[in-house]
């Protein structure tokens, strides 16, 4: 497990790398295992986007759209090379037509999501699977 080493700051502060990565790796610990339920918002339950858009606006009152989908829509595009703290990546899933995942970029090619077999994990990204079907990134976090 992954383990955040760096302080948060006073919430008077602007939001910075830092901070960022510190209140993502919070709320880690606090939704840690939560089960995947398609549609869910809650620590009952929650799916992919619903996670983000939880996240999004409890960790820094920023409210998102709830699919996955809508939110890929947001702001600009980030590279992939480029990606920082609170960036969203996002995978095109084949299967039975297009699925689509979201996750937050968190460091070190790692990101925090709701996965469809384990919950709200922590992956990598370097991993074949998650390489193969990365789509795209963009930065909500300026």
């Amino acid at each position: 497990m992954l383990m955040c080493l760096v302080a948060c700051g006073p919430k008077t502060k602007p939001i910075i790398h830092s901070s960022v990565l510190s209140k993502l790796y919070e709320r880690y610990e606090r939704w840690q295992g939560t089960p995947y339920q398609l549609g869910g918002v809650s620590k009952q339950g929650v799916d992919c986007s619903g996670f983000v858009m939880v996240a999004f606006d409890e960790t820094f009152g920023i409210q998102l759209p709830r699919t996955t989908a809508s939110q890929a829509q947001l702001n600009e595009m980030v590279s992939k090379q480029n990606l920082k703290a609170g960036d969203l990546v996002f995978f095109k899933i084949s299967g039975q037509g297009k699925l689509y995942h979201v996750g937050i970029y968190l460091e070190n090619g790692h990101f925090l999501h709701a996965s469809t077999s384990q919950g709200v994990i922590i992956s990598d990204m370097t991993n074949t699977y998650w390489q193969d079907n990365y789509w795209k990134s963009v930065r909500i976090i300026k």
